[in-house]
């Protein structure tokens, strides 16, 4: 099998807050030493970890850091880690929208990529325009793609718009067509990033099941790039993680989800840190975990089981009307309730110490499946000055096995044991 994608020692470096280096003696002096001097840049020689967590000790950072990789022809790539860990901007490499700072990039064949809601869409231009624009810039003739237009039409379902300009399409829309155009115009690799999630469920899982037909039936290569561990496990045979710029682990998909979704003690439903993992206005994140009410941390919560939600933080400055919210989503990766510790917890002005705050959950509240956590610190009410998503994740089983006593699982996330009354009425 050939090599589709070789990348070889490539980093790319920017300065945070400004374009270019940002004044015309840094732009002088690297002009200089590189092209008249033939000497090293020597702005490659500074920078920081792209680390958002910590203050910044330097005003370069490395968002990718030495990534070597080989992409087989065929391969299906996920590639996940947490916001700003440098998934989108490798995509934006592989795309060629910019360059790496070191090293290079070989590809073997064309590449199609959906990056952001309406890249590479002229909003004045009709949906049909646009079709035939972006099939040119692939290197498609006239012909090409006038034999693909109703295919790409239909998967859409933009037909009834496809003569309207692009401008007054929904982002729904505008990423319905640019999948279709993305994912039909013959692309030997295929680079996908999160917008996906802009799509409505039918659409995202028509989507997954597009990409699976042009990697296993058509031998293409797919990049893949989602916060969705599930459509993640489903399409993918390989994945990466990413963090803080760097590869942190590569293997197959569900050993790579699986190393994603633990913590450093190994268990999925409980995550401790050395470092904090949060890091941001006083605020450390110490340890996170979910576990059936007055019990160790262990993996079998049944749904009859009472839970808790442990959260331990440290605090180095005073915060007033601090609180902690929660965001609980299904496997497919939509929140299906948030909770809040604001206002229930003793007070809302913490002074510096640590701290260990408890969700309880009463029992028979989840059906049976698995959950993820978003974590958000919030103060003042409203603003959240940290964030982290999927910090955890948690099973919840079915403990009645026994035939004839369980039909199945019933629709839904959550199934509450509500109260029923019944009375005779009538002989």
């Amino acid at each position: 099998m050939s090599t589709a994608i070789k990348i070889e020692n490539v980093s790319k470096q920017y300065r945070l807050g400004v374009i270019s280096t940002g004044t015309l003696s840094h732009d002088l002096n690297r002009w200089w030493t590189t092209k008249i001097l033939r000497k090293e840049d020597p702005y490659l020689k500074i920078g920081s970890v792209n680390d958002r967590s910590q203050k910044a000790d330097s005003e370069y950072v490395w968002a990718l850091k030495d990534i070597n990789m080989e992409i087989e022809q065929g391969d299906v790539v996920g590639i996940i880690g947490k916001n700003g860990a440098g998934k989108s901007t490798l995509l934006k490499l592989l795309s060629r929208v910019t360059k790496p700072t070191t090293g290079s990039i070989k590809y073997r064949g064309r590449i199609a990529s959906l990056l952001e809601v309406g890249t590479g869409f002229h909003p004045e231009m009709t949906g049909r325009e646009n079709i035939y624009m972006n099939g040119a810039i692939m290197g498609m003739t006239k012909q090409e793609i006038t034999r693909k237009l109703d295919e790409i039409v239909d998967f859409s379902g933009c037909e009834r718009y496809i003569d309207t300009p692009v401008k007054r399409y929904s982002s729904g829309m505008t990423v319905r067509l640019g999948f279709a155009i993305a994912a039909h115009l013959d692309p030997e690799i295929l680079v996908v990033d999160e917008v996906l999630a802009v799509g409505d469920a039918e659409f995202q899982k028509k989507a997954i099941g597009k990409m699976q037909d042009v990697s296993k039936g058509e031998g293409r290569t797919v990049l893949f790039v989602s916060h969705n561990m599930t459509a993640v496990k489903s399409l993918c045979k390989k994945g990466i993680i990413l963090q803080n710029g760097l590869i942190n682990y590569s293997a197959d998909v569900n050993s790579a989800v699986s190393k994603y979704l633990k913590g450093d003690d190994g268990c999925f439903n409980h995550k401790k840190w050395d470092l904090p993992v949060i890091k941001a206005k006083g605020f450390e994140l110490l340890e996170i975990g979910v576990k059936k009410a007055g019990c160790d941390y262990i993996d079998n919560i049944c749904m009859a089981d009472a839970i808790d939600v442990v959260i331990r933080y440290r605090l180095t400055q005073a915060h007033n009307q601090l609180h902690l919210t929660l965001h609980f989503k299904n496997e497919q990766g939509n929140t299906i309730f948030s909770s809040s510790g604001g206002g229930r917890c003793i007070e809302y002005y913490h002074d510096v110490g640590e701290y260990e705050q408890i969700c309880h959950i009463p029992a028979d509240f989840f059906n049976w499946g698995n959950y993820s956590i978003d974590l958000y610190v919030v103060e003042d009410r409203a603003r959240s000055f940290a964030r982290d998503f999927d910090i955890v994740s948690f099973s919840v089983s079915n403990k009645a096995n026994e035939i004839g006593t369980f039909m199945g699982k019933e629709p839904g996330d959550v199934m509450p044991k509500f109260e029923y009354t019944e009375e005779r009425i009538h002989e």
